[in-house]
């Protein structure tokens, strides 16, 4: 990842960079995505108000509905939900900062691609299911920087 003149190491998904993104291939789409605001964990990341992205806490009933067919897909939901949903609050901490790309929010199509994110990244930077991410460290220092007019690119 590439934010002004710096390179910062970073995570994309196991399916690699694709043209053609499909609901749960786990890919991260060739696109640029402007970053529309995030979400945190007040508990684990106390630096996530520090930023001009709209940032609401992370609680217990955050979740994010992933079924093409349901009125709610590709959107935040409160848990427990009736359909299939990522629980925002992950024991694994990668979304203590988690911030909302917007790939396939405005207009929605339906089965292509829901929570692409950019958020944190695991030890070793294994892959994600189609998200970027990247160290809390890293994270900590870009996101003062960030605002609801960062594009995140993704580029071959």
């Amino acid at each position: 990842m590439q934010a002004g003149k710096t390179v910062f190491p970073c995570a994309i998904g196991r399916g690699g960079i694709s043209t053609n993104k499909r609901e749960g291939d786990g890919a991260t789409p060739l696109a640029a995505m402007r970053i529309l605001s995030g979400y945190f964990r007040n508990d684990q990341f106390p630096g996530g108000r520090r930023t001009r992205l709209a940032m609401a806490p992370i609680g217990p009933d955050l979740g994010w509905c992933e079924v093409p067919d349901d009125r709610n897909y590709n959107r935040p939901v409160k848990i427990p939900y009736g359909a299939s949903h990522e629980r925002m609050k992950r024991d694994d901490r990668l979304y203590d900062v988690c911030l909302v790309l917007d790939w396939n929010l405005a207009p929605r199509r339906r089965g292509r691609g829901s929570a692409i994110f950019f958020h944190l990244a695991r030890p070793g930077f294994t892959p994600t299911q189609g998200c970027v991410a990247v160290t809390a460290r890293t994270m900590a220092r870009l996101l003062p920087l960030l605002s609801d007019r960062t594009v995140v690119k993704v580029v071959r």
